[in-house]
């Protein structure tokens, strides 16, 4: 009963698209069709980084890399492909969420998303959002959220893209994708292939990356139909399946494997009449993994999960300057795993939103959202922001929020162990930005406050049993900076440079000491310059110090990373691009997860096609 529930708004938006579309004039939709319009509908006082196709180019695929170098988010690694938490202003790993076209996708076993997990070649556009965001995308957007996009474009046009990379510890990274339309009709394919022998040699002698081996392979199927030109139906079909086998410590540990899958599937109509726009969604995400305590023997540990989401979006514009927004969506879960008995949940949620421009250089909204459950009890959220333009060199921005993250499924249900009387997390938060414009430059500034409340933490507790309470209260404050510099010096002659400077305090209310694994400093830059048909580019990271133990007796180094490539224009005219790489070119020896170390001096060789 409740799966039949939970279609019948969907169900009523497609009927209603028919009835009232065909009434009206009709207007040309956009040629460039992205799931998630709200990121940019709903982001007022908030920076959004978008990053560039060149960007993703350069980097290995594993979106740690991507992000690493090109945003404030810091990442915490068991090694290089190994399990990759992120701390996003000094939140947890499970306080960034990821939105896959317009739907979160945190795992319901720990709510967070292992970024080693996620091949960047699979996607038309990555972006970043720092501060919160669960009006728009519900739990565990506290410090921030990732987003990950399938375009769709109705042009006429055919497309190939093929890169091809190969670099040291036999590294494979191999992306192709194919774009078609014609008329009515739009396609998108990608394939994804990432694996590596991951044998580096540890510093000083101390023995290789034993047990590092990894691969992993990801498909996407992007597929529109416009009916005419306000109604226009999207499935969207991606596949993941990869295979980690964990490094080891010692040689003398049991060698361990972890498979992992997720199959993500969505069904979107979208249509206009009169001054209406409705987006009626149905999507189905799985989960699954097993893990093998030693890959000598068959036996695993194993969990899954399953997401049924029914969506329905209706945007109203009241007026040239008035746009006002209903979201209603039910998700209902069931999962089950070795230490987690069957278990469902139903979670029905209903947001208003409203972005109002009082001019063209003053604009704001607000938003509310309420989800209702039996699981736990959730707490009304809330957001406002408003942008200024002062004149064309200095704008400045505000954005408040109340924001959660809900239990899990491990915190919930866990045999013996969980806790169902658990309260989701609650953050209060605030920010403002100034943004700085002048000719080619420009420069932003950011001021943030975030408390959150209600922490969830395993504690031992009555016959040493790990048990999750909620306990710790966190206050987090800081800034965060960019600076975007394009220059043309000559006639094919372009210099770029990208620089990003966080720094975060993130500590505990009540010890007044910072979190573990959470550095005060992080710098990150990009340098290009283009000339004639070569492209040399220099990559820094610099991470400080970091807590190992909550009462600061033990901490890692900070470290400074540098990476420089070269590419060469084969063809410019198709973009055929050689190029090469070398990473850590300092061979500088750095751990960001104690007794993990990453690999020195290495290189990598790529070839990148468009046909």
């Amino acid at each position: 009963m409740k799966k039949q529930l939970l279609f019948i708004l969907v169900a009523f938006g497609l009927f209603s698209s028919k009835i009232y579309s065909q009434s009206r004039e009709i207007t040309v939709l956009d040629t460039v069709m992205l799931s998630d319009t709200k990121l940019h509908k709903f982001s007022t006082g908030q920076h959004v980084a978008v990053l560039s196709d060149s960007l993703l180019t350069q980097n290995q695929p594993l979106l740690t890399e991507v992000l690493n170098f090109n945003t404030p988010i810091y990442f915490r690694e068991n090694g290089l492909g190994m399990v990759s938490s992120p701390s996003f202003r000094g939140t947890s790993a499970s306080q960034t969420a990821v939105i896959w076209n317009g739907i979160n996708i945190n795992s319901q076993f720990n709510g967070q998303i292992d970024f080693n997990t996620v091949n960047s070649g699979a996607y038309n556009q990555i972006a970043v959002r720092g501060g919160g965001g669960s009006v728009v995308y519900g739990t565990g957007a506290i410090g921030g959220s990732v987003h990950l996009n399938n375009s769709l474009s109705f042009k006429k046009r055919q497309e190939h893209h093929l890169l091809l990379r190969y670099g040291s510890f036999n590294t494979l990274d191999a992306r192709y994708n194919f774009k078609t339309a014609r008329n009515n009709w739009s396609l998108n394919l990608s394939v994804s292939r990432n694996s590596s022998d991951n044998d580096y040699e540890y510093p000083d002698d101390r023995g290789e990356n034993l047990n590092g081996d990894f691969y992993n392979t990801s498909a996407n199927v992007t597929l529109g139909y416009r009916f005419h030109s306000k109604n226009t139906l999207k499935l969207i079909s991606e596949i993941y399946d990869g295979e980690r086998h964990f490094s080891l410590i010692r040689p003398s540990e049991n060698r361990t494997k972890y498979n992992d899958r997720s199959y993500r599937n969505l069904l979107e109509w979208n249509s206009k009449f009169s001054n209406f726009t409705q987006v009626a969604r149905l999507a189905f995400i799985r989960e699954e993994y097993q893990y093998f305590a030693n890959i000598e023997n068959d036996s695993f540990s194993f969990g899954n999960a399953q997401s049924y989401i029914a969506k329905y979006d209706l945007d109203y514009e009241a007026s040239e300057d008035l746009l006002i927004n209903a979201v209603i969506q039910n998700t209902y879960t069931e999962g089950e795993g070795s230490s987690i008995a069957k278990n469902d949940r139903n979670i029905f949620s209903a947001a208003i939103l409203a972005k109002y421009h009082f001019s063209e250089k003053f604009q704001s909204e607000i938003g509310l959202r309420k989800e209702a459950t039996n699981n736990y009890d959730s707490p009304i959220l809330y957001s406002f922001g408003a942008s200024y333009e002062f004149s064309d060199f200095y704008s400045l921005k505000f954005n408040g929020s109340r924001n959660f993250r809900i239990p899990t499924y491990n915190d919930l249900y866990w045999a013996s162990s969980g806790n169902p009387d658990l309260n989701p997390e609650t953050s209060d938060q605030a920010e403002i930005g100034n943004i700085f414009s002048i000719k080619n430059i420009e420069f932003g500034l950011t001021f943030f406050y975030n408390q959150v409340e209600d922490m969830i933490r395993w504690l031992p507790g009555e016959g040493g049993i790990w048990r999750p309470v909620n306990e710790d209260k966190v206050e987090i404050y800081g800034i965060e900076a960019y600076l975007n510099w394009q220059k043309k010096l000559a006639k094919d002659q372009i210099l770029n440079l990208s620089l990003n400077y966080a720094y975060t305090i993130s500590e505990n209310a009540e010890t007044r000491r910072q979190l573990i694994y959470t550095p005060f400093e992080k710098i990150n830059g990009n340098i290009n310059y283009q000339i004639y048909r070569f492209t040399p580019s220099v990559q820094f990271l610099y991470n400080g110090k970091v807590y190992t133990r909550t009462d600061h007796s033990e901490e890692l180094s900070g470290y400074f990373l540098t990476n420089v490539g070269l590419s060469y224009a084969i063809d410019k005219q198709r973009n055929w691009q050689l190029g090469a790489k070398i990473n850590n070119l300092l061979n500088i020896e750095f751990q960001n997860v104690e007794d993990r170390w990453m690999p020195g001096i290495n290189y990598n060789l790529y070839l990148n096609i468009n046909f």
